[in-house]
């Protein structure tokens, strides 16, 4: 073993003190500070181990290889001895092996497998800070199987940039923090432009060059971001080394990237956040930022989970910064400027939050209990994605209507792979489709495999003549989930459209690359692509959005006879309310799904498809798009106020609690009267009838809409705005009176808007009488010389109103 000693040296003895006396441990350590490699090979020394092996998450596959190696060559040994490592495309594990070093969704399987991981002495979660979704899982798995199951199960938690005390919070775990052994780095703002990314990318990474020595690392948000950057620094000197540094990439190229520059060469390394923490590059003192970051985001009903480009986290950003200050002082460029850091988020969105849900919840289903909240968690699922992601799984037919697993759903949780894309190696009639469809999934799976093309059926031809070596073993992998070596053979898109219906989608017109989804919603064709000549898609992939719809990244062309065939075709009875007409307009369609095929006109709809199409577009443009809603408003302004006067509950009468109880209140109303419902004075009926008499007659005691002057003219209460209630009226009409006008029995008062003969307002009281022997005598004398033809008593309380126009 090496004897290298790191800051993780110091609390190691803690380290063991703490598991000794207990079975859980959160342990805070920066990055460098030894814990990937220390750690896991200290506590092979502990007596509670007995033998057992460690398991040790990583949440990339080239985290877990580097990890693994690392501790085998300081052993003197090669990975499958004491030190192995399992993911998706690299198993090296043996006899002898008591460490192993897994990627994170390898454990959740394996946990929904044996629920009590016999043999299994501790699980460690390295780089939990990043959140992932199996991490998440993966978690509160291990703490249900220590609670249940296996007490004598020890669960290290270990992070570099962690909200640590609510961690611990929640585990009820001790805190162990290590020091770390970071050099000074400064910063530099560069500020954002309006160039392309890559464009000022590199001309931070040429500024580097020529201004500092060392090796640069570089953090953009994806792939092609990476290789864009690398097309523009083709032209730096000979001595500097361009290298990529992403998931997709072989464990070759990824060496390429990590391992040190030879002598007197300088590397450029062009990463995402691959390398923020788990990762170390040899003679990096110089790091690059672009400040941002791609993550998954989900919505229920949508296409799927699609990857959104965001500003990365303010604990991201650090530790990217820390690179450059590994072994040396070193200095971080920030393509951003310097104030921008008040508006990045504290930390990184836990992927659980935004996430498909699908996956997760088929594995609970296999677990045994498909309900999440019965789980701790740091951060609980959100109960719409999690309803949603129920109904997919039973539009899948993966689950029952008690959320158990039906024979498919068995088939498919075997399957390392998300729901939609077993559902794609489940759906083949014979071994060659079956085989097809593992193919595909294969493809899908596994980022850069088959190219970019946005053409799917371009894309697995590109795949079946690849020999390089992760395009074999995926392929032997798709053998594996077929259960064949059959050759694979089939029609890609009877495939696709009977796997996916609802990802069917037809072209909304000739002169548009806009397309209908069968299950509802739209998509985009990317502009000059190579799929716009096609009317009827099955789409796979999406990613970022345009007006509100989602952009096509891989689709694959079919026909309407292939889509008649996977989808029912149905005839429905459509009806949409014309508001500047006040009619309501209905037609007759054939559909598949939510795409229409065909549509007539009808005549003349009936009152439910009327009630229908109000309520419809009510809930989209509100209440006021009605006839009459200038007395509905008054109404409902009358009713609060009244409410507000009155003990008893009553039913929501805002606006928006209208909207919410359209199908008590205006549907019955419009089923049973028709478009008569919502002409002038009825929408006020069709309310007065749901609140019921007692309380519409409480509203007309409480809430009068009049108020009679001396002149016996009726004057209309406004009960909107801050003075409410509130009446206008001119002066003259209030001689004679000596009592301030009230309502709710005398126990509110009125506020009077005094008006002059113009009808302009000239005082405003809430005291009449107070008025006629205060304010009054100022008013009357700038009102004579205004209105002398008009009479200004000097005692309005005893004077006597004018009469009415129509009495003279």
């Amino acid at each position: 073993m090496t004897n290298t000693r790191l800051p993780i040296d110091d609390v190691l003895s803690d380290i063991s003190d703490a598991l000794e006396s207990g079975n859980r441990l959160v342990l805070s350590a920066p990055p460098g500070a030894g814990k990937t490699t220390k750690v896991p090979l200290h506590l092979l020394k502990a007596g509670w181990l007995s033998g057992q092996k460690i398991i040790m998450l990583e949440p990339r596959r080239i985290a877990a290889r580097r990890a693994a190696e690392f501790m085998a060559k300081s052993l003197g040994e090669k990975v499958g001895d004491t030190v192995g490592v399992r993911s998706r495309l690299d198993k090296r594990i043996g006899p002898k092996t008591r460490i192993e070093v897994v990627t994170e969704g390898v454990f959740t399987n394996l946990i929904t497998r044996d629920p009590d991981l016999p043999g299994i002495g501790a699980v460690l979660f390295d780089e939990f800070h990043e959140r992932s979704l199996d991490a998440d899982l993966g978690l509160a798995l291990a703490l249900e199987t220590q609670e249940a199951l296996n007490d004598e199960l020890r669960i290290v938690i270990m992070s570099a940039t962690l909200d640590t005390a609510r961690v611990t919070q929640v585990t009820n775990a001790p805190l162990v923090q290590s020091d770390g052994r970071a050099h000074p780095v400064e910063t530099k703002y560069l500020g954002r432009t309006q160039e392309r990314l890559e464009d000022q990318m590199a001309r931070a990474i040429k500024k580097a060059l020529a201004a500092e020595t060392g090796s640069i690392l570089a953090f953009l948000p994806g792939a092609a971001e990476i290789n864009r950057t690398t097309e523009r620094l083709s032209d730096v000197a000979g001595n500097v080394m361009i290298c990529p540094l992403y998931g997709a990439l072989s464990p070759k190229e990824q060496d390429d990237a990590i391992r040190p520059a030879p002598i007197g060469n300088r590397k450029v390394v062009l990463a995402t956040d691959i390398a923020e923490s788990s990762l170390t590059i040899e003679g990096v003192r110089v790091v690059v930022d672009a400040g941002l970051a791609r993550v998954p985001e989900f919505s229920p009903g949508s296409l799927g989970t699609a990857l959104r480009t965001v500003k990365a986290s303010l604990a991201n950003v650090d530790q990217r910064r820390g690179r450059a200050g590994r072994t040396e002082p070193g200095i971080c460029y920030r393509l951003w400027h310097e104030e921008e850091n008040r508006g990045l988020p504290k930390s990184v969105v836990p992927e659980i939050l935004n996430a498909d849900l699908s996956g997760m919840l088929l594995r609970l289903a296999h677990w045994g209990d498909p309900d999440p909240f019965k789980l701790t968690w740091l951060d609980p699922p959100q109960k719409g994605i999690v309803d949603g992601a129920l109904l997919s799984l039973r539009a899948l037919k993966f689950l029952n209507e008690h959320g158990h697993l039906t024979s498919d759903g068995q088939a498919a949780v075997r399957l390392p792979l998300s729901p939609r894309l077993a559902k794609l190696v489940l759906t083949g009639r014979d071994e060659s489709e079956r085989a097809l469809g593992a193919r595909i999934a294969a493809l899908l799976s596994e980022q850069g495999l088959g190219g970019n093309d946005i053409n799917l059926t371009h894309r697995v031809d590109t795949f079946d003549r690849a020999g390089s070596q992760r395009a074999k073993s995926m392929k032997t992998k798709a053998q594996d989930w077929a259960g064949t070596k059959s050759v694979p053979k089939g029609d890609i898109s009877k495939l696709l459209a009977k796997a996916w219906p609802d990802q069917i989608a037809k072209r909304r017109d000739k002169a548009t690359d806009r397309y209908q989804l069968s299950g509802g919603g739209g998509v985009k064709l990317p502009e000059n692509s190579s799929l716009q000549n096609h009317d009827w898609l099955v789409v796979c992939e999406t990613g970022g959005q345009f007006k509100g719809e989602a952009i096509v990244r891989l689709a694959c062309p079919i026909d309407e006879a292939t889509a008649k065939l996977a989808l029912p075709e149905n005839t429905h009875d459509y009806a949409e309310y014309d508001a500047t007409s006040g009619t309501v307009k209905a037609r007759r369609q054939k559909r598949i799904g939510g795409i229409v095929l065909s549509e007539t006109p009808l005549k003349k709809p009936d009152n439910k498809s009327c009630a229908e199409a109000i309520c419809r577009a009510v809930k989209s443009d509100g209440l006021r798009i009605l006839p009459g809603w200038e007395a509905f408003s008054r109404y409902l302004h009358r009713a609060r106020y009244a409410a507000s006067q009155h003990a008893s509950d009553w039913p929501e009468t805002s606006e928006a609690g209208l909207i919410n109880t359209l199908y008590d209140w205006l549907y019955p109303a419009i089923e049973l009267s028709g478009l008569s419902t919502i002409q002038s004075g009825e929408l006020t009926n069709a309310l007065k009838n749901w609140l019921q008499w007692n309380i519409t007659s409480e509203i007309d005691r409480l809430a009068p809409t009049n108020w009679t002057s001396p002149t016996g003219r009726n004057v209309k209460i406004d009960y909107d705005g801050e003075q409410a209630p509130m009446i206008s009226i001119r002066v003259q009409e209030l001689y004679g009176q000596t009592r301030h006008p009230s309502i709710c029995d005398g126990a509110i008062p009125l506020t009077l808007s005094l008006l002059s003969p113009a009808q302009r307002q000239v005082a405003l009281t809430k005291d009449l009488p107070g008025f006629w022997k205060g304010g009054y005598a100022d008013m009357r004398k700038d009102m004579k010389g205004r209105y002398p033809k008009h009479n200004w008593p000097e005692d309005p309380a005893n004077s006597s109103p004018p009469e009415p126009r129509g009495k003279r």
